[in-house]
């Protein structure tokens, strides 16, 4: 619809196209401008199937990663949100446990649905993660082993299409899936006026780059999903058609 706001996704792919047809699927105009891309790392030698518990997974492009290098897909997966969790089917993971939450709940999770055994746990994550999740873990008796799979790369720029919805100045949303892509986003817009823009976050943590930046309103979604992203989206949207 002409008079509804355009929605940026600055998302890294595939999870930008993944979202850009939730969005049209809502009659809107998708903006796809990635600000981060995944690039694999040459990790050292990942432990043997035989020798592991079970894989944990806090990100869809973990279960990517892994995927891209091992073949074994018997262990059970544990996934932190619906997004990981389908991905891990579509790796053809069977035994896939999937929680709700941040890293840490997923840890939390674990620890309600299973006991330590002698094999650690592999975390697949990218090189930034934080190790929240290791510790957790650790603090209820598991051992947990790290696999920095991937990283992610800053893009140099927004699209073209992205500059011109800032620069027009009309009303327009941005969603925001992780506070490294709105650390990234703010880089990128330090110079482009963003006092009509709406940001819809997928949490607290991932919206609090943006702290600093003068926007026109902020939504946060009630859920850390795609699903919560999208339903924040849709209250964003009737405010400001209002």
């Amino acid at each position: 619809m002409a008079d509804l706001p355009p929605i940026l996704i600055i998302r890294a792919e595939p999870g930008a196209r993944e979202s850009a047809q939730r969005v049209e699927a809502l009659g809107l105009r998708a903006v796809v401008s990635p600000v981060l891309s995944m690039k694999t790392l040459a990790a050292p030698e990942q432990p043997t199937p035989q020798s592991l518990a079970g894989l944990v997974f806090t990100s869809a492009n973990g279960v990517r990663a892994y995927a891209a290098r091992a073949v074994d897909v018997s262990l059970p997966a544990w996934c932190v949100g619906p997004a990981t969790a389908a991905a891990a089917r579509s790796a053809g993971f069977t035994h896939i446990h999937e929680s709700a939450g941040n890293a840490v709940d997923l840890a939390h999770f674990i620890a309600q649905r299973s006991v330590p055994s002698g094999k650690p746990l592999l975390h697949i994550a990218n090189a930034a993660a934080k190790g929240d999740l290791k510790r957790q873990l650790e603090t209820h008796g598991f051992s947990v082993a790290f696999a920095p799979l991937y990283e992610m790369q800053g893009a140099e720029t927004l699209s073209e299409e992205a500059v011109h919805v800032l620069r027009e100045g009309g009303p327009a949303c941005v969603l925001i899936h992780s506070a490294k892509g709105a650390t990234r986003f703010a880089e990128l817009v330090a110079d482009l006026p963003t006092d009509h823009l709406t940001a819809v976050a997928i949490s607290e943590p991932a919206i609090a780059p943006l702290q600093t930046m003068t926007l026109a309103a902020r939504y946060v979604a009630s859920t850390p999903n795609e699903d919560g992203v999208i339903a924040a989206l849709q209250s964003a949207i009737a405010t400001l058609s209002a």
